[in-house]
């Protein structure tokens, strides 16, 4: 990952170094590298003056910010109401049982991200579950199975030729 720190500048240039503009400078940082690299939060904490540990302090308590950066892919399993009783618990296994990681943790070569959300309002799909902002309703731990097989197949983007059947030549 590449962090350029004239871009963080330009960033807290924007907002004009002030103190009060910290959620709207973090929310930009993460726009940008989409989570918020340990390097920018010292510089941010720098220039407007503020404690490392009061910027952590703001990045942890909204979960919107990321302080790990994410995988290549993000799934996100709901476990609101209508999901959890319709099976996302058993989704939500069977994905940290192949990826071996808890949600909220990123894959050690960083291709996949798991994270659960309390609610993405679909209900009657439920158990839902988004990958890379994709929504698959009625997920099962088949569908985990699928989902996962497809991340790991490359993707060339030359389809495998087929064969037409022989016709039979009617009498």
């Amino acid at each position: 990952m590449d962090l350029s720190l004239n871009e963080i500048n330009n960033i807290l240039k924007k907002y004009n170094n002030k103190k009060n503009a910290l959620i709207a400078v973090l929310q930009d940082i993460q726009e940008k590298y989409n989570w918020l690299p340990q390097e920018a939060l010292r510089l941010v904490s720098e220039k407007l003056c503020i404690p490392l540990a009061d910027i952590y302090s703001v990045a942890t308590f909204y979960r919107a910010f990321k302080l790990v950066q994410p995988g290549k892919h993000n799934v996100t399993v709901c476990m609101g109401t209508a999901c959890h009783v319709r099976g996302a618990p058993n989704v939500l296994n069977r994905f940290q049982d192949l990826l071996k990681i808890e949600a909220g943790q990123t894959t050690s070569d960083h291709n996949v991200s798991l994270e659960t959300v309390n609610c993405l309002g679909c209900c009657a799909l439920a158990p839902v579950v988004v990958v890379d902002g994709k929504y698959n309703a009625q997920s099962t731990i088949q569908t985990a199975d699928r989902i996962l097989s497809k991340m790991k197949k490359p993707k060339t983007g030359v389809k495998k030729a087929t064969k037409k059947p022989k016709s039979k030549k009617k009498k």
